[in-house]
C-alpha cells in the first residue's frame, strides 16, 4: 500500500510543496513547486493536502525516513517543473545554457521548443517560463535542503548516515546557488567589484521577502556549504547510487566554482581530487555511451527506471535520435567551426555528421537530416526517451585542472600533460601539446568545447570566460537564430528576475537592470 508525503517549506514567502510517493522499497518524488511564484497559491490549494499527510517531525525522526527526503531531491532532479515540457528539472537548465551559446545549433524551428531561447528573447522577458524555472527549480532545491540540514542532527540513527544526508543537503544547497548566480548575476571577477545582486541567501525557513544578496556574498556561501559537505563526506556513509551526492561530486563542484572565480590553485587541486577512482572511455567506448550509467566516467547522474517514463519532458526528446516532433524537425548539430578544429583521427568527430548523407547514422524515426547533426546522445530504445542523464564526468574534471594548471605562473608542463592524458584517449595520434601561453589556453578551451559539448556549459563558460557570442561565418541560419552576437558584458548576459517574484515581494528582491 502506498501512503502520500506531503513537506510544506515557506521559503522567502514562496511555499514549496515537496510531495513524494514512496512504498517499502522505493522513495519518487512526484511533485515540487514554488506555488506562490508561480500562480499566487489560493487558500483553497493549501487545504488540499492529503489526510495522509506525515509531517516533518515524523520524517525526521529516523535517518531511515531521512533517507525518502533526499531521494525525493534526486528524483525532482529531472522531474517534470510546474507542467512547463521543456523542463524536465536539470535537463531544462542544460538545453537552456547550450541553446544560448554558439557551439549548439537549432536547424528547424519544429514545434517551437527552445525557439525563443535561441533567439535570446525569454532570459530578458520578465513573464518568461525560463525565468520562472530556473528560479523556482533551484530555490525549491535549496528550500528543501534548508529543511534537511535544520532537522537531520536530531535524528535517530548512525552518525555515518546524518553525515551523508546533511553533506548532500550542503551540496545541493551549493551547486543551487552557484548555477543560480551565475544566471541571474554578474559574471564574477577576481579582486573585482563583486558588490552587485547576487541571490536572496535563504539558509533556513523563513517568512517575508529576503533581500538579494552580493555576488561575492553568494559565492562565500556556496563554498562555505561545499568545505562543509566535504568534511561530512568524510565519515559518511558510502553513497549507494551514482545518483546520490559524496565526495567527489562536492570536490567537482567546488572545482566549478573555484574556475568560475579563478582561484585557479583550488581548481586544479579539486579537480583531481574529483575524478580519483574514474577512468577515462576508451575510443572504443565513445560512441553511443552518453546516456548510460555505467559510463566509466560518470562521477554524478540518474539512473532512470523503465517505470519511470519522462515522455516529452525528457532531455533525449529535444536532443537524441527519441522520435518525438521537436527531434524529427530540428536535429541539433554542432556549429561547423568548432566541428573543423576537430582532428581527422579524433574519435569525437565521428559523433557529428557533416554531410547529413552518412549511411547508418542514427536520426530520429520520420525526421529530417540536417548536415553537422548530432549522434552522441544515442538512445538504444528510441521508441521512448527513458535514458540516464549525466551532471558530472570525470573528463570535465581533466580539462577544469588542465585549464586552472595553464592559467597558474610555472604550472605549463603539468597543464599539457594532464590535457595530453584526456585527449590521448579521443585521439590516438594526438601529441603533447607545445603551445604555450594564451595558445596553450585556447586549444584546452577548444577541447573542452568539443569533449563538453550539449552538457549544459557553454552559456556560462561564455559568461565566466568574458567573451561575446558569436554564431557568425558557422551553419547558424540568422532567420532561426535571430541573434548571432552579443557583445561581452551586455546587459543581457544576465537573466531577469521573474516578474511575478518582483511583484510578490514589492520589489524587495531589487528590481530588475532593464
Amino acid at each position: 500500500m502506498q501512503e502520500q508525503l506531503t513537506l510544506v517549506l515557506t521559503l522567502d514567502s514562496k511555499i514549496m510543496f515537496f510531495k513524494k510517493i514512496f512504498n517499502k522499497k522505493t522513495v519518487f518524488a512526484a511533485t515540487a513547486m514554488a506555488a506562490l511564484l508561480i500562480s499566487g497559491c489560493k487558500k483553497d490549494f493549501l487545504q488540499k493536502d492529503p489526510t495522509g499527510s506525515i509531517g516533518p517531525t515524523i520524517i525526521f525522526s529516523t535517518t531511515k525516513n531521512a533517507l525518502t527526503a533526499i531521494n525525493g531531491m534526486h528524483r525532482y532532479m529531472y522531474s517534470q517543473w510546474h507542467s512547463n515540457q521543456a523542463a524536465g528539472g536539470q535537463s531544462g537548465n542544460m538545453i537552456y545554457t547550450e541553446v544560448l551559446g554558439d557551439d549548439f545549433v537549432m536547424t528547424g524551428a519544429a514545434n517551437g521548443w527552445f525557439n525563443s531561447e535561441y533567439k535570446w528573447n525569454s532570459h530578458r522577458n520578465e513573464t518568461a517560463s525560463i525565468l520562472l524555472f530556473n528560479y523556482g527549480f533551484y530555490y525549491a532545491l535549496i528550500g528543501n535542503a534548508n529543511e534537511i540540514i535544520a532537522n537531520i542532527d536530531a535524528a535517530e540513527g548512525p552518525q555515518e548516515e546524518k553525515d551523508f544526508i546533511k553533506g548532500q543537503a550542503l551540496t545541493y544547497r551549493a551547486w543551487s546557488y552557484y548555477q543560480m548566480v551565475q544566471l541571474f548575476g554578474k559574471r564574477y571577477v577576481k579582486g573585482g567589484d563583486n558588490s552587485s545582486m547576487g541571490m536572496s541567501l535563504v539558509l533556513e525557513k523563513t517568512e517575508g521577502a529576503v533581500p538579494r544578496n552580493t555576488v561575492e556574498e553568494t559565492y562565500d556561501q556556496i563554498n562555505k556549504d561545499l568545505d562543509a559537505a566535504i568534511e561530512l563526506f568524510k565519515t559518511a556513509t558510502p553513497r549507494p547510487n551514482v545518483s546520490h551526492l559524496n565526495s567527489n561530486v562536492a570536490k567537482g563542484i567546488k572545482a566549478r566554482v573555484a574556475l568560475t572565480q579563478q582561484n585557479y590553485d583550488i581548481a586544479a587541486a579539486m579537480a583531481k581530487e574529483a575524478r580519483q577512482g574514474y577512468s577515462l572511455m576508451t575510443a572504443a567506448q565513445y560512441l553511443n555511451n552518453f546516456v548510460d550509467v555505467n559510463n566509466p566516467e560518470w562521477i554524478w547522474g540518474i539512473e532512470h527506471r523503465e517505470d519511470q517514463p519522462l515522455y516529452f519532458y525528457s532531455f533525449y526528446a529535444y536532443v537524441g535520435n527519441f522520435s518525438s516532433t521537436n527531434t524529427r524537425g530540428n536535429p541539433k548539430a554542432i556549429n561547423s567551426l568548432l566541428y573543423d578544429k576537430i582532428s581527422a583521427t579524433d574519435i569525437r568527430k565521428k559523433l557529428w555528421d557533416p554531410t547529413a548523407k552518412e549511411a547508418g547514422f542514427p536520426v530520429a524515426s520520420g525526421g529530417v537530416r540536417q548536415p553537422y547533426m548530432t549522434r552522441k546522445f544515442t538512445l538504444p530504445n528510441p521508441g521512448n526517451s527513458n535514458g540516464d542523464l549525466m551532471f558530472m564526468r570525470a573528463a570535465e574534471m581533466y580539462l577544469i585542472e588542465a585549464e586552472a594548471l595553464a592559467r597558474t605562473a610555472g604550472r605549463e608542463a603539468e597543464a599539457k600533460q594532464v590535457l595530453f592524458d584526456l585527449v590521448k584517449t579521443r585521439d590516438a595520434a594526438y601529441t603533447l601539446s607545445t603551445n604555450t601561453g594564451a595558445a596553450l589556453i585556447e586549444e584546452i578551451l577548444v577541447q573542452r568545447r568539443v569533449e563538453l559539448w550539449a552538457e549544459g556549459f557553454r552559456f556560462y563558460d561564455l559568461k565566466r570566460l568574458n567573451l561575446p557570442l558569436d554564431r557568425n561565418g558557422s551553419n547558424h541560419n540568422a532567420t532561426l537564430a535571430d541573434v548571432m552576437s552579443v557583445p561581452a558584458g551586455d546587459k543581457r548576459w544576465e537573466f531577469l528576475i521573474p516578474r511575478s517574484e518582483l511583484n510578490r515581494t514589492l520589489g524587495v528582491v531589487i528590481q530588475n537592470p532593464l
